[in-house]
C-alpha cells in the first residue's frame, strides 16, 4: 500500500462514512419504521372507531404547542453544541448542551403533566383503543427523549474529565445530535398527525 493510501486509511470508517455514524443512521432508519408503525396504527384505529373517544375535550393545544416550541429550541441548541465541538470550543459546547438538557427536561415535565391530567379525566392505557395507541406512541417518544437527556448528561460530565479527543469527541457529539434531531422530527409528526388533526 502506498504512503498516500496509508495516510488516507481510517480504521473507524467504511464506505467513506464513520462506522459510528453508519450504525446510528441504521438505527434511526429502523426507529423511523417503528414510529411510522405506531403513528399509522393510531391513525387507523382513530378512523375505524371515531366514536371511541373525543380527545378535543382533553387536548390542550397551548401546552403541546409550548412543548413543541421547547423541543425545537433544544434542537437549535444541539446544532450549536455540535458546531462548537467541531471548533474545539469546549465551554460553548457545555453551555449549549446544558440548554438542550434543560429544554429536554421541560418537555418531559410537560408530558408527565399531560399524562397525569388525561388519567385524571379517565383516559388510561386500557380505556379504549385510542388510549392504548396514544400512550404507546407518545410514551415511546418520551422514553426516547429521556434516553437522549441521559446521554447528554453523561456527555456533559465526561467533558470535564479532560479525556475528550478533538476528532473522536466531535464525531460522538455529532451522533448524539443526529439522535436528538430525529427525536424532534418524530415529535413534529406526532404533534401534527395526532394533536393538530383533531382540531381540523
Amino acid at each position: 500500500m502506498s504512503d498516500t493510501a496509508t495516510a488516507h486509511h481510517d480504521d473507524h470508517a467504511s464506505l467513506n462514512i464513520d462506522n459510528k455514524k453508519l450504525l446510528m443512521w441504521l438505527f434511526l432508519g429502523s426507529d423511523c419504521m417503528f414510529f411510522g408503525t405506531l403513528i399509522s396504527t393510531h391513525l387507523i384505529y382513530r378512523k375505524i372507531y371515531p366514536e371511541s373517544f373525543d380527545p378535543t375535550s382533553l387536548f390542550s393545544l397551548e401546552l403541546t404547542s409550548f412543548s413543541t416550541f421547547i423541543l425545537l429550541m433544544s434542537s437549535f441548541l444541539m446544532a450549536l453544541a455540535v458546531s462548537a465541538m467541531h471548533k474545539g470550543e469546549l465551554k460553548s459546547f457545555r453551555r449549549n448542551v446544558l440548554g438542550v438538557i434543560f429544554f429536554g427536561l421541560i418537555f418531559l415535565g410537560c408530558q408527565v403533566y399531560e399524562f397525569a391530567h388525561f388519567v385524571h379525566e379517565g383516559l388510561t392505557l386500557s380505556t379504549n383503543t385510542f388510549g392504548s395507541t396514544f400512550y404507546m406512541m407518545t410514551g415511546t417518544h418520551g422514553v426516547h427523549v429521556a434516553i437522549g437527556v441521559f446521554w447528554l448528561i453523561c456527555m456533559y460530565f465526561y467533558s470535564h474529565t479532560g479525556k475528550m479527543d478533538a476528532h473522536e469527541s466531535a464525531v460522538d457529539v455529532e451522533i448524539a445530535g443526529l439522535y436528538w434531531h430525529f427525536v424532534d422530527i418524530v415529535w413534529i409528526v406526532i404533534f401534527t398527525a395526532v394533536y393538530l388533526i383533531e382540531f381540523i
